[in-house]
């Protein structure tokens, strides 16, 4: 993915517009704070699965693992109010069985990882803005904000929910060196 949407992947400080093509992606929802068990056996499961389905593919197709991804809703000065779903992008060649196949192989190998309501969906933004954000989650507002004035002034305005692309793993990086393409579609 990284390779074939560098543009996607490639955000700056300097917030820019780029159109988003429809692509297939894993996905699963839930409701809770981002540090909640839910969340983190959900992105578990995913990965389980991402990588399941990769090793099927590998005899016709070889690729890395797309970044994570999340959609997000609700108060972020109340975390635990917060509606997500997750993505991971995935190759055209992914269907809806293999999908299937690496869910069930997933909770036979890993009962811990929820990978209940992990589906194949395509995500459709289209033209969106995106702007990289390095630190911490909880400096990301004047990220936002910038983000917010740069739409205003290309005359658009936001048409859909927080989208955030994790560049890195925040569980293993020091908070102050976290990667994250924050993303909004525009109309």
């Amino acid at each position: 993915m990284k390779k074939i949407h560098r543009d996607l992947y490639a955000a700056t400080a300097a917030p820019a517009l780029v159109d988003v093509p429809d692509l297939p992606c894993l996905m699963a929802d839930g409701a809770s704070a981002p540090s909640d068990p839910l969340y983190l056996s959900t992105i578990e499961g995913m990965y389980g699965v991402a990588y399941a389905i990769r090793a099927e593919l590998k005899p016709i197709l070889t690729y890395s693992v797309a970044p994570l991804e999340g959609q997000w809703d609700g108060d972020p000065a109340d975390l635990t109010s917060m509606r997500w779903t997750s993505l991971i992008p995935q190759p055209e060649q992914v269907t809806p069985e293999m999908v299937e196949r690496a869910v069930n192989t997933v909770r036979s190998r890993k009962p811990s990882a929820r990978v209940d309501g992990v589906r194949l969906e395509t995500s459709a933004e289209g033209r969106s803005a995106q702007i990289l954000h390095t630190g911490p989650f909880s400096e990301e507002p004047p990220t936002v904000e910038r983000l917010m004035r740069f739409v205003a002034e290309q005359g658009l305005t936001v048409a859909g929910r927080h989208h955030e692309i994790y560049l890195s793993d925040w569980r293993r990086t020091a908070p102050e060196k976290v990667r994250t393409i924050i993303r909004y579609p525009v109309r």
